[in-house]
């Protein structure tokens, strides 16, 4: 029988190449190629000149990109794939990178360089004519923490067990005084609005007095004091634990105490429709031509909050020239508010961003069943600044008033109110209170609707609104189910972010490649 010569001894005068094995057009040379012309400066800045020689930072950052190109996220993997996988070997090489090693330099190395790479990599993509940087697609999701899904800590629940502490507090002093002797003088009741360390210690103080006094050893004397010693070994020290829950909470609801920069969100339903509770990351991505140019990571739940930071964010990564440039923004309604349409407008940048109920007025449906009685629906009178309401009577203007948000931002609002809805014959239908009907309008943010209305429902709005769609959305796509990217691996908001960068700029250059 006749076989090719094989001997796996024979020696060969010229040694085998791994750049012969590997095409021209692979993946792994447009990563060599793009990583070997960003400037490693801000990276060189995370490692001594003491100690034993470092590897190369640049060939761990081509090994950790490729790796998460390849949906490869474990260090110990990333080991495997530097021993046996000839594109990680020629990026290396042949560095033999042990996993601790790989992991130091993710997490420690690599974090305060890794925005400054990224910005680079997107603007080498935007010289490529790839992307023009003048107009971002906006959106978010939610990725689930590396967390314990069943130990977390509720804002609502400290404000709960605060209040129960105040009660047992007056309850027991209510308690005291009923069995204190008459010839007692009692001393001035504390009030029972606030707890405090101070006020649970001058309680006790004076609760423990009248109880020796009195001096009775009844069932129910014997469970006050029970009580008392249980207040005395534990309020204060709950007191404290509260606190420092609340440092940690500072201005979200929830927090996940196996790591407490996560925040309980409500994610996407299952397949089983069911609602899904879970501590997780709030990721914002601004895409063009599907390409990520720039990302944040957010503990709020809703989006409207986090498009300021993230505007500074691009701004951070690319300078305030570039940020000029930025001329159009596209978002749902996620982030349709007065406060970021006025931010949009101070940064010339036309907002293609629907507000909460832009939606429904484009249903005509929804317009037929609420034509009548809704207050977008009431006539109002600019000129004399009333409204009319659906039996004709003049809403007059009663007063003004301020609302501020969670950030800070005052709104200011104008309230109006029908003179008269007694006997009206379709007050039931128009509304619910029993006092005469009241309309609030925000006059500001009703001429932001105005002018998005205008702007949403020309040409060009119709093209962004559908281009929104098949910008953001395949992206997400991409990230959490071709890739498998569903739940971070690092804990904290720092460490989570850089995660994020390193998949998000492995996408663009897969998307570069393809």
């Amino acid at each position: 029988m006749n076989f090719k010569y094989y001997n796996q001894n024979q020696t060969v005068l010229f040694p085998y190449s791994f750049d012969d094995l590997i095409p021209e057009h692979h993946p792994v040379r447009i990563v060599n190629g793009i990583l070997e012309r960003i400037n490693i400066a801000p990276l060189l800045k995370a490692y001594s000149k003491e100690g034993n020689p470092s590897y190369h930072p640049v060939m761990m950052l081509k090994v950790m990109v490729f790796a998460y190109m390849n949906n490869v996220y474990s260090s110990r993997k990333i080991e495997k794939a530097l021993r046996e996988n000839i594109n990680f070997m020629w990026l290396s090489n042949m560095s033999i990178v042990d996993h601790n090693t790989i992991n130091r330099f993710r997490t420690n190395k690599l974090e305060a360089a890794f925005k400054d790479i990224f910005s680079q990599v997107v603007l080498l993509l935007a010289e490529e004519g790839l992307v023009s940087m003048r107009q971002v697609f906006v959106d978010g999701t939610k990725i689930e923490a590396q967390a314990n899904r069943y130990t977390f800590v509720w804002a609502n629940s400290i404000k709960t067990n605060k209040e129960k502490m105040l009660r047992q507090l007056e309850e027991l002093w209510k308690y005291a005084q009923s069995v204190a002797r008459e010839e007692d003088k009692d001393p001035e009741p504390p009030e029972f609005k606030e707890i405090s360390k101070e006020k649970i210690r001058q309680t006790v103080e004076n609760i423990n007095a009248k109880l020796k006094v009195n001096g009775s050893r009844t069932d129910s004397d014997k469970k006050a004091r029970a009580k008392l010693n249980y207040i005395k070994n534990n309020f204060e020290k709950n007191l404290d634990k509260y606190q420092v829950q609340e440092s940690i909470l500072a201005e979200r609801n929830s927090y996940s105490k196996t790591d407490q920069d996560a925040t309980f969100m409500r994610m996407k339903d299952d397949h089983m429709q069911n609602g899904q509770l879970k501590a997780a990351y709030n990721a914002q991505i601004s895409t063009e031509n599907q390409f990520i140019v720039n990302y944040t990571i957010h503990q709020q739940t809703n989006d409207f909050n986090t498009l300021e930071s993230h505007l500074k964010n691009f701004e951070s990564l690319y300078g305030k020239e570039k940020m000029a440039d930025l001329k159009e923004l596209t978002a749902d309604a996620g982030y349709g508010s007065e406060e970021n349409y006025e931010l949009l407008e101070l940064k010339n940048i036309t907002p293609y961003v629907k507000y909460n109920t832009f939606d429904k007025e484009q249903d005509a449906h929804y317009q037929a069943k609420h034509k009548t009685f809704s207050k977008e629906n009431l006539h109002y009178n600019a000129e004399d600044d009333f409204y009319i309401c659906p039996m004709g009577q003049r809403m007059e203007k009663t007063h003004e008033s301020i609302r501020t948000t969670k950030t800070g931002y005052a709104q200011k609002l104008s309230h109006y109110q029908a003179r008269n809805c007694n006997g009206c014959t379709i007050r039931g239908v128009c509304h619910e209170s029993k006092e005469n009907r009241s309309v609030e309008r925000n006059h500001h943010l009703e001429d932001y609707k105005e002018k998005i209305r205008k702007l949403l429902t020309s040409k060009e709005g119709i093209k962004k609104r559908k281009q929104r769609s098949v910008e953001v959305e395949p992206v997400f796509a991409h990230l959490k189910h071709c890739n498998g990217f569903k739940r971070f691996t690092l804990k904290g908001l720092k460490k989570v972010a850089l995660e994020f960068g390193l998949h998000a700029l492995a996408h663009n250059l897969r998307k570069k490649v393809a």
